[in-house]
């Protein structure tokens, strides 16, 4: 049985977007939902902690945000995050906190949990990364298929998620090497290892080591 359900990849305790995935059984089923919860969970946040800037924005105050970067709602950073040097928020994202976004990374309809790292050249699209979870240099998720066909996730069963864009679910305390790409649909579970320039598609159980297509180790 293929575990990818909202509890078998996250610990809800380390997100202030616990409250979108309440009723939600499969997590890619929160990213049509990302936009409005993020202006709804805004404007509920105390102005003692978080500043306002330009439209739907929200930014802890002691998070650390690079003037180059460019940031776009609807948006939160929650605190101790840091985005850096020419970072590219497109909107519809949650920066968890103590989470890191570098130089030239791009997000765009996301959640990142509290601790997660995107901090090189990275790009994050559809996509829900788990606590502590970090993406190496230059690997990025994808989250549109050639075809243009709507997205499956592939493992014991297929399930049909009837979205177009879906880049990939990381679970927590995944690590994804440098230059890896993640393929539409890609779920990864708990305490995975991605090689380095991996393409990655379907479903990695929890524990593992992906060195290759059809070459998945148990950790331990």
């Amino acid at each position: 049985m293929d575990k990818i359900t909202v509890n078998d990849l996250y610990d809800l305790n380390e997100t202030i977007a616990a409250e979108v995935f309440e009723g939600v059984k499969y997590p890619w089923e929160v990213l049509p939902k990302i936009s409005g919860f993020i202006i709804k969970l805004g404007e509920s946040l105390s102005l003692d902690d978080f500043d306002k800037v330009g439209d739907d924005i929200w930014i802890a105050k002691s998070a650390k945000v690079a003037p180059t970067a460019s940031l776009n709602g609807p948006l939160i950073i929650d605190e101790e995050a840091e985005v850096r040097h020419c970072a590219f928020i497109r909107g519809s994202a949650i920066v968890g906190k103590g989470a890191v976004v570098g130089n030239s990374t791009e997000l765009k309809n996301v959640i990142l949990f509290n601790k997660v790292q995107v901090p090189h050249y990275n790009y994050v699209g559809d996509s829900i990364l788990g606590f502590k979870s970090h993406m190496g240099a230059g690997s990025i998720t994808s989250n549109v298929k050639s075809d243009k066909k709507l997205v499956v996730v592939k493992g014991e069963e297929k399930y049909e998620t009837g979205l177009k864009k879906f880049g990939a679910m990381l679970g927590d305390n995944v690590e994804v090497g440098c230059g890896s790409i993640l393929n539409p649909g890609s779920v990864i579970g708990r305490n995975v290892n991605i090689y380095p320039l991996s393409s990655v598609r379907g479903i990695v159980p929890g524990g593992n080591i992906y060195k290759k297509a059809g070459e998945v180790v148990e950790k331990y």
